[in-house]
């Protein structure tokens, strides 16, 4: 088993609860890690059999730029999803996502939600 993880990932997405956050958007940060079998990729030494970074990237940058949720837990769980789809090695996904413009009145850097998607 190998982990490949991304980290701090950004792109400009419009989720939120409310309203106007949906309207105006904001950055979002996301790190993935993703755990999967190596064991093919090891033996072909080949991109094809493993876990390609720029089209994870891709992946999460249109999850992100292309939907709207209220709710970060579900466009974590999304990201996750849409790996475990698009690759059949991974044995599980962990999405990150923080957001650091949130509506809360006090100091704050972000806020901070992950999932872990498994196969099944």
């Amino acid at each position: 088993m190998a982990k490949i993880r991304i980290q701090n990932m950004m792109f400009y997405g419009f989720h939120g609860f409310y309203e106007y956050e949906r309207e105006q958007g904001q950055k979002f940060f996301i790190d993935v890690e993703i755990e999967m079998d190596d064991t093919k990729a090891i033996e072909t030494d080949s991109v094809n059999d493993a876990v390609d970074s720029a089209a994870v990237y891709d992946i999460v940058g249109e999850a992100v730029k292309h939907q709207r949720y209220q709710l970060l837990i579900s466009l974590s769980a999304h990201i996750g999803d849409k790996l475990l789809e698009r690759y059949p090695n991974i044995s599980s996904v962990t999405a990150t996502i923080r957001k650091p413009s949130v509506p809360i009145a006090g100091p704050i850097d972000y806020i901070e939600v992950e999932t872990t998607r498994t196969r099944k």
